[in-house]
């Protein structure tokens, strides 16, 4: 393609974008005219058909993963399991998060949009976490609706997101013509503009549905949620929440919202369960002791997936062990590990190890609260070891398995220079999955480029972030 066509793109991709309202809040000061927080690509990201089969079978596989955690949780509550996997997903929350996330109403609610970030490695990929409340799907939403303009021919293409989220949610509300409330927390308002952008689609589809802050809801007893349209108050049906359960306390009317779902008045998705949220599930899944458990519950072939693209994960546990016991799986120079404080005499090629927050945190999303070993001293390292393990009662750890992206080509637009630009980096995939009567489709794929330097993938200003096609 000629270099001005590719211009071209960029700046009609960038004039379609002024409308949207996804901006993202940028980091830094952009060029002037920049209507992105991120660098705008003249084609999608591409991806061969091998890849793309892997992971469209990845969603049923997430889903039995989802439906197997939410057991694992039921059975260790009634006792059926042992306890520790129970005292496990409940560090740290609140009485009231634990009360919620053992409704009977609920019991069987899983979330309905599943998005995995995969890490492209040379060896293939590897899934590094697992989001239940993920942004983004309005940003690829926004984004494959201009691309496709554009004629690229995109998985999922330009309606995926929209039509897969109707159908989602009239199967959760139960009904045909449902009222939509998308509530955004303060603490998540740089999602508030996509958000709007997704409503609007949707009632372009036919489904009423608003964007709102939580201050907004009217509650009427005996009756449910209500909110003020044209003038007239209109029942809630369904409220999907944008919004983190650790952040309950300070969200505006929420006391009146959680009435409401216990009196069922009104559905609330995705389910208040902050169990399905750990990223410990992870090592629980890696537990030697419930490996029958899940070979069970998931079956040979998806067990068998998920033991290849899962990287190895531990809860950072800080009581200790008894002599003769070792931390299963987690190795140093082909030695077994008994105690974590060995983690810190380690080289830099020994410690591809990262550390993040396991959930029920503001640090538990995007890159804060993580920790990369071999990007550290010998001297951070060792703290931020320390600091995992004094957090264990509160905010749990997890440790993982570090795997290096591998090596990606890719193309921006520079507002400074106005010229396309070659830029090489590693690539994230984010497919979105959503669940409808127990089916799982496969709507869209975000892809996040960051350059070489940066060992965290995530969206930045200097990140690609682009839809995906088929090569």
């Amino acid at each position: 393609m000629k270099a001005d066509c590719l211009t071209d793109f960029c700046e009609y991709i960038n004039q379609q974008l002024e409308a949207t309202g996804l901006y993202l809040n940028p980091k830094r000061e952009l060029a002037q005219g920049q209507n992105s927080s991120w660098r705008i690509a003249p084609e999608p990201f591409a991806i061969d058909q091998n890849l793309y089969q892997e992971l469209k079978a990845l969603g049923k596989t997430f889903l039995k993963f989802y439906q197997a955690a939410n057991r694992l949780y039921e059975l260790t509550c009634r006792g059926h399991l042992p306890s520790w996997i129970q005292s496990y997903l409940e560090q740290g929350k609140t009485e009231l998060v634990l009360e919620l996330g053992r409704m009977r109403r609920t019991r069987k609610d899983l979330p309905f949009i599943i998005r995995p970030d995969i890490i492209l490695t040379e060896d293939g990929f590897v899934v590094s976490e697992l989001d239940s409340v993920p942004g983004g799907f309005g940003l690829l939403a926004a984004l494959s609706k201009i691309y496709c303009e554009l004629n690229y021919d995109l998985i999922g293409g330009n309606q995926g997101i929209p039509q897969g989220f109707a159908k989602a949610i009239k199967s959760c509300a139960g009904k045909e013509d449902p009222l939509l409330a998308i509530i955004v927390s303060n603490e998540s308002q740089d999602y508030f503009g996509e958000m709007q952008w997704i409503s609007e689609a949707l009632r372009q589809l036919g489904l009423r549905s608003v964007t709102i802050k939580p201050e907004e809801v009217v509650f009427l007893d005996q009756q449910g949620l209500f909110l003020k349209l044209n003038g007239q108050l209109e029942q809630i049906d369904i409220v999907y929440r944008f919004f983190e359960l650790f952040d309950l306390k300070n969200i505006p009317k929420m006391d009146l919202i959680l009435h409401a779902v216990r009196k069922r008045q009104v559905v609330i998705t995705p389910p208040l369960k902050s169990y399905l949220e750990e990223k410990s599930l992870f090592a629980l899944f890696h537990h030697p002791v419930l490996t029958h458990y899940w070979l069970e519950q998931l079956g040979e072939e998806h067990f068998q997936r998920l033991m290849k693209v899962l990287p190895k994960t531990w809860i950072m546990d800080n009581r200790p062990l008894p002599p003769h016991a070792i931390i299963p799986g987690l190795e140093i120079d082909d030695q077994p590990v008994s105690d974590w404080q060995q983690l810190k005499n380690t080289t830099k090629s020994e410690r591809e190890l990262v550390l993040k927050i396991s959930g029920f945190s503001e640090q538990a999303w995007g890159s804060r609260g993580v920790s990369i070993g071999h990007d550290l001293s010998a001297e951070n390292w060792s703290n931020a070891i320390d600091q995992a393990l004094t957090s264990f009662p509160n905010n749990p750890y997890i440790l993982q398995q570090f795997f290096h992206g591998k090596q990606v080509e890719t193309r921006y637009y520079d507002f400074e220079t106005g010229e396309v630009k070659n830029m090489r980096g590693r690539a994230r995939l984010c497919p979105y999955y959503f669940v409808s009567d127990n089916q799982v489709e496969l709507v869209g794929i975000l892809t996040t480029i960051c350059p070489l330097d940066k060992k965290l993938i995530h969206g930045m200003v200097d990140a690609v972030m682009v839809p995906t096609r088929l090569l």
